[in-house]
């Protein structure tokens, strides 16, 4: 069957590509909200599993480290045995781990099961951009690839909401058992609607996954670690600039070896020569580190301050949801129109001020809707980054290579999310310890209320100087924009690989 821009496919004919996106949409939802939901969590299960801050965050960290490191390989196999069956077995293992998550009595396996959760994730993530490239025609992608962000902007907000309301009905553990259901469902939606797409043969680089991930793993242990140990030694000869410099290293390593492998390297390096592809998973990366980023402070702030239970606390989320969600449809049919540096100026722009304002009113007694106008603000924000970086990013893929272009994509995102979680969790023990609060921000959350008069002042300065970490993050951002090319309309229409990768003969 040929589409109606003239290119060949393998769809059957008459096949209608939203049903299928929809169909995955439910998984991607699914895992992205695992992404926040933990957040507003955090509290419950640092009492619940007598943990401090700092090993609860691994939870997240875990996580989203799994979730990273397999994404370069994970879009490769969609390419070699189908983006259906990659995504129905990724949702399988993510919908049993997110069981275990539940069942689980200790933060140890709790960190081990959330492992297992990010590696399922990992494997569902790049099928659904794989399958919006190779089954929408570039001229209508844009819409689609609007969707898909929207998806994962709405999934970011949503996350805490969700979490407030079932950690205080249920329990916390009721944030890993409502995947279970959604995981059957999706399963089952996703056999009938999803096609089997051909497959196209691939070869695995086993050393650049070891090389980023163990560059990751070391990087990523010593920025979050790093506080805890006063940026010194850890035991003998190893300290954490060490173990940093090590990592930094690998990493050097890794790309050096995808420069130089002979047959189809982890990550395409030809695709970087795209100007918008390279400044579309750069921008991806920096939203995906601020939002993550931002959660924490704001839910200690409001649980540990304020004293407002988690559903109270994840409310502040409601307004970026709405404005989020009305603004969604417009910035969609936008994309395919403007030059995108236009829209993600209005979104890094907006970001940057939103959260610069939140920080300077984060007070104890400050009003509720004075906390909420900066959360509208934002909501903006996601609106005009999550679609049209997507779009921007992947718009001249070579179909050949959609699962390994999602795969750098998603990695890049991914990346960004745990360094975010990484570099917030030390922030915060700095500011702490900075604020006259030395110890582990855990300590504040020993029972449930506000914590005592005398540290709210000292603890929502402390949150309200780590939430400058996304201002920073987000104002790159807006500096990196202003580089995106202007659009092609022509190539739209064709879909031309800019930049084909090395491939197997």
């Amino acid at each position: 069957m040929a589409s109606p821009q003239g290119q060949k496919t393998d769809l059957p004919e008459g096949y209608k590509p939203w049903p299928a996106l929809w169909a995955m949409v439910i998984g991607f939802f699914m895992i992205l909200v695992d992404n926040t939901i933990v957040f507003v969590a955090t509290p419950a299960i640092a009492r619940d599993l007598n943990a401090d801050a700092n090993a609860v965050i691994w939870v997240t960290s875990a996580y989203l480290l799994a979730y990273a490191v397999p994404l370069l390989v994970t879009g490769r196999l969609g390419d070699q045995f189908g983006p259906k069956r990659v995504y129905l077995v990724g949702l399988t293992i993510f919908t049993l781990a997110s069981l275990w998550c539940g069942l689980t009595g200790s933060i140890e396996m709790l960190i081990v099961a959330r492992v297992v959760q990010g590696i399922g994730a990992s494997l569902i993530t790049p099928q659904t951009m794989a399958v919006i490239t190779r089954t929408f025609p570039p001229a209508k992608r844009g819409s689609a690839m609007a969707l898909w962000g929207a998806t994962a902007g709405v999934a970011t907000l949503v996350g805490p909401i969700l979490g407030g309301v079932l950690v205080d009905s249920l329990g916390w553990e009721w944030i890993f058992f409502i995947n279970v259901p959604v995981g059957i469902v999706g399963f089952i939606v996703a056999v009938r609607l999803v096609p089997v797409l051909k497959t196209h043969p691939h070869t695995f680089d086993l050393l650049g996954v070891a090389l980023s991930g163990l560059g990751m793993f070391l990087i990523v242990f010593g920025i979050q670690e790093g506080e805890k140990y006063h940026w010194g030694t850890i035991t003998g000869i190893i300290s954490v600039p060490l173990l940093i410099s090590l990592g930094l290293l690998l990493f050097a390593a890794f790309i050096w070896w995808q420069s130089r492998i002979k047959r189809e390297p982890l990550v395409p390096l030809g695709l970087f020569r795209d100007r918008n592809f390279s400044l579309g998973n750069g921008g991806i990366a920096l939203v995906s580190l601020a939002i993550t980023a931002m959660s924490l402070p704001i839910q200690f702030y409001a649980q540990g301050v304020r004293g407002w239970s988690p559903t109270q606390a994840a409310l502040l989320m409601v307004p970026m949801a709405v404005v989020l969600m009305v603004l969604s449809p417009f910035v969609g049919k936008l994309v395919d129109r403007a030059h995108p540096r236009n829209i993600t100026l209005v979104g890094f722009s907006t970001a940057a001020i939103a959260m610069l304002w939140l920080s300077l009113i984060l007070t104890p007694t400050t009003p509720v809707w004075q906390l909420l106008l900066p959360m509208a603000l934002f909501g903006v924000s996601n609106a005009c980054l999550w679609a049209p970086l997507s779009a921007t990013a992947t718009r001249n893929l070579p179909m050949a290579s959609a699962g390994a272009g999602a795969g750098v994509y998603n990695t890049t995102r991914q990346i960004g999310a745990v360094l975010g979680s990484a570099a917030i969790a030390s922030l915060i023990e700095a500011r702490l310890a900075a604020n006259a609060l030395g110890g582990s921000s855990g300590d504040f959350f020993s029972q449930k209320g506000p914590m005592p008069a005398q540290v709210q002042g000292p603890f929502a300065d402390a949150m309200a100087q780590s939430l400058l970490l996304p201002v920073f993050a987000f104002a790159i951002g807006i500096v990196a924009v202003l580089f995106f090319a202007a659009p092609s309309h022509e190539g739209r229409r064709e879909g031309p690989p800019v930049a084909a990768p090395v491939t197997a003969k």
